[in-house]
């Protein structure tokens, strides 16, 4: 049956409003089959006979809405009575209201529209569909205002009006089923404590720092409000704290109805631990009476871990929530305040440590076809996807566009998808094709506007961008992401013999451009760097003697072997000169603690694992975090905040050290020969600073576990391992065995 459905919205401006396209539907006899398809440019809500449909929160979810946009499928079979009225809500979302730095409205489209259509299939195998046109009518909503960064109010006491009929919308975008998964509403959070600051604000805590919003039921008196204010922390005096949300107002605001009302908003969410109550009718506050519901995309959990230190297992926590708060339908840096945008470079550096705590081939199949539709045509990958921000200084740098060649190849090692893997090696290619010709070498990056080692401490406490030359980190990504291709395309058949020759040539010309006896040169004379503020580039000495550097050069294979230890050896002296602690960024962090260990040093590595002081993951642990922080020291010793211009306390790129946990520590890595774990290394690391150390995988193969406890000076190994894998185990000692299905135990 042909689909005529048209776009559709109101005959007026709806500004910040929510409104309703409605319509009638009388099933003329037995209904075999009932399927409502929707979509909207905002987000949309489906009400039959006045009760929402669906699982699903927040659809259609972030696309490139001038590129492509999802809808979704809802079955209505047994739904139906004699006589249905068919309500679609929507609201500004995404494509409409504020987003990007410069909180600018209409990003993507300047107004809300629908579309849908319902297919009906009766008992004799007619078939009838109704399908958005002129003929639906268009009423106000309750929801008299919306926003992703603002909040939303919902008014019991609004009256619905019909407007008009619905007028044809002028959209121009591609429709395709969807693709990622739901968002859903997952746990639900009472009340741990109801506080009154310092200042006499009344203050809800909810205990975790966390993304989606707070259920509020009450009986009020009709007209009274209840006005809601998000935070994540309080300051050093106990007060609520909202100036690291910048111009994000985050403001629930609820008109009672006098019934029992139960509010909560339809068409954006939040990001906090703790709200204010700015207005509330009573005075006794009844905590029942507020839940916060976490919202995510809904992700199967597929990884999990214990060891005998409770603040790893803490930190093991902020890693979950961080990523569950941050994986809403793309990969965002943070859900709180006037960004929450899909930033590459953090989703590039915590794809491995995602895919072992949650299925997200589905999730990351979608943001990567949005990647590769908004690749430019010479190659360039922006920073955000779905590019919110056209008129950054650094729309494109090096560690971010990577993520365009880390993430696939992430993705097949962890789930064996060679159709996800050829999907996107068109877009692996071009961007390695762009970093070919972006800049005055063709085997170096030397030009352009970088994050660098982003947040990183050695270029002072404050410092946006590390000590690191951008440069070399440039350069070293276009080596890696080129010897990605190659792998990738040995994989899928390819003849790679010309990258084989590009990668051999940017990794001498790096050698001789960076390097000099075998360890990196001290410093360049010239970079571009992001300067917040300033639109051109600011002339910078940077370094190329820093721990960041020495780790990109090891973990990506630009030394030769007689180098590696000299190499290693001078990170380790670092590290102890800085009182055994890292100075890494973005960039460096995911790879430092791999290094080490691959080259013996996973003794240092466990102790900067297990360093409390900053910068580490255990000082956010040891100051209350329950998620990941964006900088390591958001929260200062001396009880201050992190400049408002960007703090986040809900930031999980630094939670990519479970990858070292999970995969040396356990010791559970799958092989690139066999990916999906079909055969899996086994090489636990065990230390007595855990205790003990479990951990399992539900891979596309099957249940994978490993547990190592001591007793005594000896070390007790456990091993899962399911049906049809292979595992090639390798103990401390030096033991080795191939492991198949079964249970096994071992001790050294």
């Amino acid at each position: 049956m042909k689909n005529t459905a048209k776009w559709i919205t109101a005959p007026r401006d709806m500004g910040v409003a929510a409104y309703t396209c409605r319509t009638s539907f009388a099933p003329r006899k037995a209904v075999k089959k009932a399927t409502l398809c929707a979509s909207a440019i905002g987000n949309y809500a489906v009400y039959l006979n006045g009760a929402r449909v669906g699982k699903g929160v927040l659809t259609p979810g972030w696309t490139s809405y001038k590129k492509r946009v999802q809808y979704q499928s809802y079955d209505l079979t047994d739904l139906l009575t004699q006589n249905n009225t068919l309500a679609i809500g929507v609201g500004q979302g995404w494509a409409v209201g504020s987003i990007g730095h410069d909180d600018t409205n209409h990003c993507f489209a300047d107004y809300t529209s629908v579309i849908a259509w319902l297919d009906v299939t009766y008992a004799d195998g007619e078939r009838e569909s109704l399908v958005t046109d002129e003929s639906w009518d268009v009423y106000s909503s309750e929801v008299t205002f919306t926003d992703i960064y603002h909040g939303e109010t919902v008014d019991k006491t609004a009256p619905i009006a019909r407007i008009g009929k619905a007028v044809e919308s002028n959209v121009k975008t591609r429709l395709i089923a969807q693709v990622g998964e739901w968002i859903t509403e997952q746990e639900r959070l009472a009340p741990i404590e109801i506080l009154t600051t310092p200042k006499g604000e009344r203050v809800i805590d909810f205990g975790q720092n966390m993304t989606g919003y707070v259920e509020v039921r009450i009986k009020a008196p009709r007209g009274s409000r209840v006005v809601l204010h998000h935070a994540e922390v309080l300051d050093s005096d106990g007060n609520f704290y909202t100036a690291n949300y910048r111009r994000a107002r985050n403001e629930m605001t609820y008109v009672c109805s006098g019934d029992e009302d139960v509010f909560k908003p339809t068409y954006t969410f939040e990001g906090f631990r703790y709200i204010r109550l700015e207005e509330y009718p009573f005075e006794e506050i009844d905590p029942a009476c507020f839940t916060a519901i976490a919202v995510n995309s809904e992700m199967k959990r597929t990884g999990y871990f214990r060891c005998g230190n409770e603040k790893i297992n803490q930190l093991y926590h902020n890693i979950i929530w961080g990523q569950k708060s941050n994986y809403l339908d793309i990969p965002t840096d943070c859900p709180q305040r006037d960004e929450r945008l899909g930033w590459t470079g953090d989703a590039q550096v915590f794809c491995r440590t995602a895919a072992i705590n949650f299925d997200v081939q589905k999730f990351f199949r979608k943001w990567l076809g949005d990647v590769a539709l908004e690749q430019d045509k010479d190659g360039a990958v922006y920073g955000t996807i779905p590019d919110a921000m056209p008129k950054h200084p650094t729309r494109i740098s090096a560690a971010w566009g990577d993520a365009a060649c880390v993430i696939p190849w992430q993705l097949y090692l962890a789930y064996g998808d060679k159709k996800l893997l050829r999907e996107n090696y068109p877009m692996m290619k071009k961007w390695v094709g762009y970093m070919r010709g972006v800049g005055p070498e063709e085997y170096l990056w030397l030009t352009g506007m970088h994050y660098g080692d982003w947040l990183a401490m050695d270029a002072g406490e404050d410092s946006y961008v590390g000590a690191t030359s951008n440069d070399l980190i440039a350069s070293a990504f276009f080596a890696y992401s080129t010897e990605l291709v190659i792998r990738a395309g040995e994989v899928l058949g390819e003849d790679v013999s010309e990258y084989r020759t590009l990668y051999t040539n940017v990794r001498n010309r790096f050698r001789s451009y960076f390097m000099e006896n075998g360890m990196p040169k001290e410093e360049f004379p010239y970079t571009e760097v992001l300067q917040r503020g300033k639109k051109t580039p600011v002339d910078t000495v940077r370094r190329g003697m820093t721990q960041t550097a020495l780790v990109l050069i090891l973990y990506f294979g630009l030394c030769e072997e007689c180098e590696r230890a000299a190499l290693a050896a001078r990170l380790v002296e670092m590290i102890r000169e800085n009182e055994t602690r890292m100075t890494t960024g973005f960039v460096g962090t995911p790879y430092i603690l791999h290094v080490l260990s691959q080259n013996g040093y996973t003794d240092v590595a466990y102790e900067l694992l297990m360093q409390e002081r900053n910068p580490s993951w255990l000082y956010s642990v040891t100051h209350g975090a329950t998620t990941m922080w964006e900088h390591w020291n958001s929260l200062k010793e001396d009880g201050s905040f992190w400049s408002t211009a960007m703090n986040s306390f809900n930031h999980y790129a630094y939670g990519a050290v479970f990858d070292w946990i999970f995969g040396v520590s356990v010791g559970i890595t799958p092989v690139a020969e066999s990916p999906a774990y079909k055969t899996v290394a086994i090489a636990p690391h065990p230390s007595k600073c855990l205790g003990y150390a479990e951990g399992s995988i539900e891979s596309r193969n099957g249940k994978i576990g490993v547990y190592w406890y001591y007793k005594g000076d000896r070390v007790y190994y456990e091993v899962e391992i399911p049906a049809g894998v292979t595992a090639a185990l390798k103990l401390p000692s030096g033991y080795t065995a191939t492991l198949t299905e079964g249970s096994y135990r071992f001790a050294e």
